[in-house]
């Protein structure tokens, strides 16, 4: 566990911008089951998260196509709630950070570490924007 005054930040770097914060696994459930598209960010201390994971989530909502609910959670920190996320993630491996759109329930895109690690926000931005066209 990450002490609450290290991620505080970096967990209102998201819900600054219209992120809810999911605590429980029984949340996570809820937001994905929701009618419509929905957002996952699997939030992370790593510095990945912090120079392009955050910001080109954030910057992927500057468009009118955008996801319907916007959702985070915090690994290694809000573990129960992560851990159902990613639950509903599969078949993809545990991830963080991780972006997730789900519609109706159904995963409909992913960007995992890998696809996050060694790219600019600018190209996650852009990369979820597409995402938005097709499924919002």
């Amino acid at each position: 566990m990450y002490p609450e005054e290290l991620i505080k930040p970096m967990r209102e770097e998201l819900t600054n911008h219209g992120f809810s914060s999911l605590h429980s696994a029984a949340a996570v459930d809820n937001a994905i089951q929701s009618k419509g598209t929905t957002l996952v960010m699997v939030n992370s201390v790593c510095g990945c998260a912090a120079g392009t994971a955050r910001p080109g989530t954030i910057a992927s909502l500057q468009f009118e196509k955008k996801p319907d609910h916007l959702t985070t959670v915090f690994a290694g920190v809000d573990k129960e709630s992560t851990q159902k996320a990613r639950e509903h993630m599969i078949p993809f491996p545990p991830s963080s950070p991780a972006v997730a759109l789900f519609k109706d329930g159904e995963l409909v895109h992913m960007l995992e570490r890998h696809h996050i690690e060694g790219r600019s926000a600018q190209m996650i931005a852009e990369n979820l924007m597409s995402a938005y066209q097709e499924f919002c």
